[in-house]
């Protein structure tokens, strides 16, 4: 840590050319004494460093020296510092890390391309929860994210029973807005939703990471069997050209666009039939009923009929008044 804290505050100056202690500290996230300590490393191993007491003094480096990122290019530059989730690294323990990240980009660029660089990253912000939600509190996400680089064991309770188990941390993935954690337990890899980890102890035991395991590929596979194991039943529809494009916004959305990829011909009416995965005729009759007049449900019967009982509620409910 304090290796790259230095290579930070060295990249930081050679931006700025020169700063106060307090300025350095606020943006490394350490104390000024940390600043003092650093610079005092770097003057040793012959960066041209020095303090400049007084007003419009400050920590300077000579003019002109420079060290450099070979082979970064703009466009990877400005990909970086479009990373707009410093609380999600900062949660994950690399906070400072994204900050020294940025400071080396910004570092290296010339004028014109840190000036791009810079409207891109004005420009994109990264928000990963949806709309009207406040994510869970991952009481314990910096310790894992820590046993995750570390590739140690770590003991965790889970669940409302607080559930005991060792585990073998493997990855960490944001889906959501929703932290969830990738581990080996006893020979399976398992995903437990990180906020309902009650709590999480280190242990001195290590692991090896399978060399052969891929975390995307692994969730990529996980969530299609999830999807695929949610979805257990089938519906025949008919939709206007107006519910065609509305049904991914009301039901599952691959479920949806897979049944209008498969949609048969337009009718005389230019609707189209459709076969539509579903979770259960329940679920699908308050998914379906938002597509209002644009939706006639075919088969099964009881799907009709629920879509049916909905419509008379709607019309009894809204009936005019008076």
């Amino acid at each position: 840590m304090r290796a790259s804290r230095l290579m930070a505050l060295l990249f930081v100056l050679q931006r700025r050319r020169a700063a106060t202690a307090a300025e350095l500290a606020a943006e490394l996230e350490v104390s000024e004494r940390t600043i003092y300590r650093d610079v005092a490393s770097l003057s040793e191993v012959g960066v041209p460093i020095w303090t400049e007491p007084g007003p419009g003094g400050g920590i300077r480096l000579v003019e002109g020296w420079r060290t450099r990122l070979d082979g970064l290019t703009s466009r990877e530059a400005a990909a970086m510092l479009t990373l707009g989730a410093p609380q999600l690294l900062a949660e994950l323990g690399l906070g400072t890390a994204l900050a020294g990240a940025q400071a080396k980009i910004l570092a290296t660029l010339p004028e014109e391309l840190r000036a791009h660089a810079r409207v891109v990253a004005e420009r994109v912000h990264l928000d990963a929860p949806g709309w009207f939600q406040n994510p869970a509190e991952v009481t314990h996400l910096a310790v894992l994210a820590e046993a995750l680089w570390e590739q140690r064991r770590v003991r965790i309770a889970y669940g409302p029973h607080r559930a005991r188990r060792e585990i073998e941390p493997l990855g960490l993935v944001l889906k959501a807005g929703v932290w969830y954690l990738v581990a080996g337990v006893d020979g399976d890899v398992r995903t437990y939703r990180a906020a309902r980890i009650a709590e999480a102890e280190p242990l001195d035991a290590t692991f090896t990471r399978p060399e052969d395991f891929d975390l995307p590929a692994w969730w990529a596979e996980s969530a299609a069997r999830f999807a695929g194991s949610m979805l257990r039943e089938k519906v025949r529809i008919r939709l206007s050209s107006v519910g065609l494009r509305a049904l991914p916004h009301v039901t599952d959305p691959e479920a949806a666009h897979a049944a209008v990829a498969a949609a048969g011909e337009p009718d005389d009416e230019g609707w189209r039939e459709v076969l539509l995965d579903v979770e259960s005729l329940q679920v699908a009759a308050g998914q379906l009923v938002a597509l209002g007049g644009e939706v006639e449900a075919l088969e099964p019967a009881e799907l009709r009929a629920r879509l049916a009982e909905h419509g008379r509620a709607l019309a009894a409910r809204n009936a005019p008044l008076g």
